[in-house]
């Protein structure tokens, strides 16, 4: 007669003495290999947190970037692109000579609540703080240029500004920002940004005293 096949081993929770619970396996199996692997995985993560926290800086009076930082370094000729513009537009439209130290960072054309052409060109000053100018045919769409401009509605009512020997109407912002608006030959300006009451100060005289770009050649 053949003998009875052995019965298989018992389970690791049945070898385990009476009264005491099976041990369990930890998440990553406390295999050093899966610890490596869960490493590896977190380091691109790591590495983006901490050039952030390089570039970026906090500002009691809003969000600014380190000038010699990696973000500063990005620079645009706004040339180009907005003498092309200008021969696009209804409007005119201008190229601000900024202080020294200002950086141009972007040039758009994405366009104005309602539908009308807009210009943008945004800037970082010389300090590390962002500036922006929107030159746009919305001139009865104030309210909704603001609130689209600023990441939401004013939060607070407007106000005169006197800049660039003209009237500016004066909205604040979000995030210690706020907004300046003027309409000059038919056209809608608005600056905005995190930058100093000099800063709004100076990119106003800038625009005001730029002449419209020519529309041909």
């Amino acid at each position: 007669m053949s003998s009875a096949p052995d019965p298989p081993d018992p389970s690791e929770a049945e070898r385990q003495p009476a009264g005491q619970p099976a041990k369990r396996q930890s998440p990553l199996g406390a295999r050093p290999r899966d610890m490596v692997l869960s490493l590896l995985l977190l380091l691109p993560l790591v590495g983006f947190l901490a050039f952030l926290g390089r570039s970026c800086s906090f500002s009691p009076l809003g969000p600014s970037v380190d000038p010699n930082g990696p973000a500063a370094r990005v620079q645009v000729n706004p040339h180009p692109p907005l003498q092309a513009a200008a021969r696009r537009v209804s409007f005119p439209v201008r190229e601000p000579a900024t202080p020294a130290g200002w950086r141009v960072t972007s040039v758009d054309q994405r366009p104005a609540p309602g539908g009308a052409s807009a210009i943008r060109v945004s800037w970082l000053t010389a300090g590390g703080r962002y500036m922006r100018l929107v030159q746009t045919t919305a001139a009865s769409e104030e309210g909704a240029l603001v609130t689209d401009e600023t990441a939401g509605p004013p939060r607070g009512p407007a106000a005169p500004v006197t800049a660039a020997g003209g009237q500016w109407v004066g909205y604040p912002g979000h995030n210690g920002e706020q907004a300046w608006t003027r309409v000059v030959d038919g056209a809608r300006w608005l600056v905005t940004g995190s930058g100093t009451p000099e800063e709004f100060q100076a990119l106003a005289s800038a625009v005001t005293a730029a002449a419209p770009l020519p529309r041909t050649g």
